[in-house]
């Protein structure tokens, strides 16, 4: 053992050298187009200077990772960082940024998309996914959320609204759309921890269902239904869209909404999910998706590794659609799509408010998930508020009527109501 441990610093040295040489090139490449506010700090303590006055610092923990500056991408910098393997000093949203440039100009682009692998998505692997993501713990979520603990796209009218106001615009934004009304059966596909649900049986007077496939959200959305005296008017579920029309039969509903939750769908599934959204409606019912979609007209994964970092770390197995898949495969189900409202700015607005949240509470964080949760979940909300704000993806509400017969639709012929 002792002689391998010496092998291994004797490899590691020479490694760290010859990294270490090609790194000082990339950094000299780099300042002679301009500069970056960049310093990385090698094992051995050496500096690369990448432009002058360096606002975020990476230090290097593991001499391996140097390799990867050869030609770095978002996903291996990500990847390295929450392994430990390197550590970052600064403003996290400003390192994002840098590190954008950084494999810009080393010829890693977000822009270069790797090819679409499709997921099976069956439902044993879709619940699994969901708790990876979702079961972090009620805690977590409650340090970074708004008050009502909505984790979906909020809506801005200025964009200088604390995230509490905007996710109380954005819950009225939704009911408005829908057009709900007091007696009306409402489902919520994807309900979260209850807000939408709640929202829409205190002020808008619906009978409301809402359906998860965490443990945990459906466990708080259920104490906080029964804490606002609700239960008569608000039920909420642990269960699968798919066995929807088992559990209720067919146009059981006159209003649906999904919020947040076809990302986790699976593109190969997206007819059956818009199909079992439009068994459940009544004729002229409405249904409001309103989901992440792919800015690449071929629903590719975002490049630089980002997209593989994504899968792995944070949303195993998410699959966005294009826009145009969206809207057509919600045609095929019998949709009229009616209104298309793309939210990308709101969603660079939301992630950035918290993750400035999740970042001036990192102390009470660290107590409530491993290290290792926390360097994941802090890289994930200041990089998707970059990715948001540069376009690599976007987030769109549709609005589609289910038109199971000949005729117009019930809704006035212009969008003034969607807008008070």
């Amino acid at each position: 053992m002792w002689g391998e441990a010496l092998l291994k610093r004797a490899t590691d040295k020479v490694v760290g050298k010859v990294a270490g040489t090609q790194l000082a090139k990339l950094a000299e490449g780099v300042r002679g187009s301009g500069g970056l506010p960049l310093r990385i700090v090698l094992p051995d303590g050496q500096p690369a200077e990448f432009g002058d006055s360096p606002r975020v610092t990476m230090t290097v923990r593991d001499p391996a990772v140097l390799t990867s500056f050869t030609q770095p991408s978002l996903g291996n910098l990500a990847e390295a960082y929450v392994e430990g393997r390197i550590d970052v000093d600064g403003d996290v949203a400003e390192a994002i940024g840098i590190a954008s440039k950084l494999v810009e100009t080393t010829g890693a682009p977000v822009s270069d998309r790797p090819a679409l692998a499709q997921a099976a998505h069956e439902p044993p692997a879709d619940r699994a996914d969901i708790s990876h993501h979702y079961d972090v713990g009620n805690g977590f979520y409650r340090l970074w959320l708004d008050e009502q603990m909505v984790y979906s796209c909020a809506y801005f009218e200025t964009g200088g609204e604390d995230i509490d106001a905007a996710q109380r615009a954005k819950l009225d934004h939704v009911c408005r759309k829908l057009r709900l009304a007091p007696g009306e059966r409402f489902l919520d596909i994807g309900c979260g921890w209850g807000a939408l649900v709640l929202h829409a049986a205190r002020h808008y007077g619906v009978r409301a269902v809402g359906i998860t496939l965490s443990e945990q959200q459906a466990q708080l959305a259920r104490e906080r239904v029964a804490a606002a005296g609700l239960q008569d008017r608000v039920d909420v579920l642990l269960l699968d869209y798919r066995d929807l029309p088992a559990r209720f039969g067919e146009q059981s509903f006159d209003k649906v909404s999904s919020i947040g939750m076809f990302e986790h769908v699976g593109l190969r599934n997206l007819p059956v999910y818009f199909g079992t959204a439009a068994r459940m409606l009544r004729d002229r019912g409405l249904m409001l998706n309103h989901g992440i979609t792919s800015a690449d007209l071929e629903s590719r994964p975002i490049g630089s590794g980002a997209g593989d970092f994504i899968g792995k770390y944070v949303f195993p197995n998410g699959e966005l659609p294009h826009l145009a898949l969206a809207v057509r495969e919600m045609s095929a189900a019998g949709f009229e799509v009616v209104d298309v409202e793309s939210l990308r700015r709101h969603y660079a607005l939301t992630l950035a408010q918290w993750s400035q949240r999740l970042e001036r509470r990192l102390h009470e964080a660290a107590a409530e998930v491993r290290e290792r949760t926390l360097r994941v979940w802090r890289i994930y909300l200041a990089g998707c508020s970059h990715g948001f704000a540069q376009g690599w993806m976007n987030i769109h509400q549709l609005l589609g009527s289910r038109q199971a017969s000949p005729g117009a639709t019930d809704l006035p012929l212009t969008r003034r109501w969607m807008y008070p």
